[in-house]
């Protein structure tokens, strides 16, 4: 699928995703620093992504993906616009667009992390964890800077 407004574009197709750029941004943010190609690659082999890109010369300046099983459960990952870009509503179009997906419709939970985005997501409709005592995890903040990346 595919979305343009104000000379961008947002796409589904994981044949254009720029998945050299994907990689160069999530290892070094804040929530994957130092993360293998390899699991970056995975990563978007298994969840439905969303590039966007300007209409004109094609190139990647934001990423988003979803892991779903596309019927109760959507957890939103590795968003991000480069800042190049920002300032530009793109972000709030960006997860607008992915929201009203088709496929997306009638999920039961909505669910992300974000250090720092929070107003972003408010727009759109997410809020605090109702009962944070209900939410679990395991957390390894190093696991990446322990593997060794063998390529896709």
């Amino acid at each position: 699928m595919e979305w343009t407004r104000d000379g961008f574009v947002i796409s589904t197709d994981p044949d254009r995703l720029d998945r050299e750029s994907i990689h160069r941004f999530l290892e070094t943010s804040y929530w994957s620093p130092q993360i293998p190609r390899s699991i970056v690659e995975r990563s978007i082999e298994n969840s439905m992504p969303f590039g966007l890109y300007e209409k004109e010369t094609g190139r990647q300046v934001g990423f988003a993906r979803v892991i779903t099983d596309r019927a109760t459960f959507a957890y939103l990952a590795d968003v991000y616009v480069l800042d190049s870009h920002r300032q530009r509503g793109l972000a709030l179009w960006l997860m607008e667009t992915i929201l009203a997906h088709p496929e997306l419709q009638n999920m039961r939970r909505w669910t992300l992390f974000t250090r720092d985005a929070h107003a972003l997501y408010r727009k759109v409709g997410f809020k605090d964890i109702e009962d944070p005592p209900r939410c679990m995890e395991i957390v390894d903040r190093g696991i990446y800077a322990r593997m060794k990346d063998d390529g896709p």
